[in-house]
């Protein structure tokens, strides 16, 4: 009997250090689980779209559980924060690069997407940058367009002047008739009550990619278009009479002097526009959020092509491409991966995700979910197709082929000092013609 209750006792204590033993094992995998669940890091190239990213990743947080954060790098300072985040533990999962030249510097990081819904729902390989053995490794998520806005009802008030140069806004189809209207329209600033014809071009670090980059890109498209080419490891500099010529027509006729140009910001030229202070001002459909709901109402609110002074350019569209690529980044772990791309399929085939695009975001996108209900709101945007009805010839993004952010920055550096009266012009040919060779052969280890 004695012997029986050891036994009974013993067989107690070997289930009671089991069931121990079950519970810290149950306790270790949920630890475990806690540790390793799947997350989605997004380094958000956008600072104008930064809290809309924020609300559509709390939605989807709140649908799957599954945490999405989104960082948004401040203005010119992405290829910079990116460097550092990539090289943390918790990198960013999702991350975006600017076209051919940026994929050379990140396509070791690039996950291949050849086999995702991503790539299935995109309409045309156009809008994917691939790799030598023919992968996936970027897909653009917005198409955007830029020329110069303007305002239709102080154009009109303009066109009742004595003496105007045109009768209607059509007549603005060559730089030479853009000169005569902008100058004319600067001569009578008082009588129109308006401060310049145009914005001002400000060259700090939130304004001056608009001429160092995209202003920049019609000297390049249309060397690319005499060259049969679409990149370059040199440019001639064919067309940089005609940038001069644009350019000392921003800077002359505008809401300031060229001396102030150091100091002014992208946020003072969209409130220029906005508040109905200068007729023109370059930038492209993405602005129309900053420009709408002041003083200029959205039926006023037009584009026209950046005209520089090219032989057929009455047949010129607006400049259209896009620079925005979304890259995954293939270090991740596989669960953060397949989480990264479970969050895009939803991004563009849910209801929440195709709105926030469209809609908050005002992106036109290359996706084939986007049916026609999901078309943003934006005159812009119905120009540019206005534009594409007419049969005129979209001006292709040949930016992203520039070598590198220090050549943007050296010709950004010159036209200041030129329109400052600090440089003479030649020493833009220089930084545009010696400074692309020189970071051409940098970026490819020459």
């Amino acid at each position: 009997m004695q012997k029986t209750k050891r036994i009974v006792a013993y067989l107690l204590l070997l289930c009671t250090v089991s069931m121990l033993c079950v519970g810290c094992a149950k306790t270790d995998d949920s630890s475990s689980s806690g540790s390793t669940q799947a997350r989605v890091y997004y380094l958000n190239f956008k600072p104008e779209q930064a809290e809309d990213w924020e609300q559509l990743a709390a939605k989807y947080t709140e649908q799957t559980g599954v945490e999405v954060s989104v960082v948004t790098a401040a203005s010119d300072t992405y290829e910079s924060t990116l460097k550092s985040e990539i090289a943390k533990t918790d990198a960013p999962t999702l991350f975006q690069v600017n076209g051919p030249v940026g994929l050379k510097s990140w396509k070791d990081y690039c996950y291949d997407l050849s086999g995702t819904s991503l790539y299935a729902n995109l309409k045309s390989d156009d809008f994917a940058l691939k790799g030598e053995g023919g992968e996936v490794l970027s897909i653009a998520y917005v198409i955007e367009t830029y020329g110069i806005i303007y305002n239709k009802e102080l154009l009109s008030r303009y066109i009742e002047t004595d003496a105007a140069v045109i009768s209607s806004a059509e007549e603005i189809n060559n730089f030479d008739t853009l000169k005569a209207v902008a100058e004319d329209i600067q001569s009578k600033k008082d009588e129109l009550d308006i401060e310049g014809a145009f914005t001002s071009a400000g060259m700090d670090s939130s304004s001056d990619w608009r001429f160092k980059t995209h202003l920049a890109n019609l000297p390049v498209y249309y060397e690319y278009q005499d060259e049969g080419i679409d990149s370059s490891e040199a440019i001639k500099g064919t067309y940089l009479e005609n940038y001069k010529n644009i350019w000392d027509l921003y800077i002359n006729n505008s809401t300031v002097e060229p001396s102030l140009l150091s100091s002014k910001t992208g946020e003072d030229a969209a409130s220029e526009f906005a508040l109905g202070e200068a007729v023109f001002y370059q930038n492209g459909t993405w602005a129309y959020n900053d420009i709408t709901g002041y003083e200029v109402d959205d039926e006023d609110i037009g584009i026209l092509p950046i005209y520089i002074g090219v032989e057929g350019e009455e047949e010129q569209g607006l400049c259209t491409g896009s620079e925005n690529y979304w890259c995954v980044n293939k270090n991740s772990s596989q669960e953060d991966i397949e989480a990264t791309l479970q969050f895009l399929d939803w991004v563009i085939t849910s209801e929440e995700g195709k709105t926030a695009l469209s809609q908050d975001m005002g992106f036109v996108t290359p996706f084939s979910t986007f049916t026609d209900e999901y078309v943003a709101d934006n005159p812009l945007l119905k120009a540019a197709n206005d534009y594409i009805a007419q049969g005129k010839k979209p001006v292709a993004w040949t930016f992203t082929t520039m070598p590198s952010e220090q050549w943007k920055d050296g010709v950004g550096s010159a036209l200041l000092e030129y329109a400052q009266g600090t440089g003479e012009w030649s020493a833009v040919e220089d930084a545009f013609v010696g400074g692309w060779a020189r970071e051409y052969q940098a970026a490819n280890g020459g």
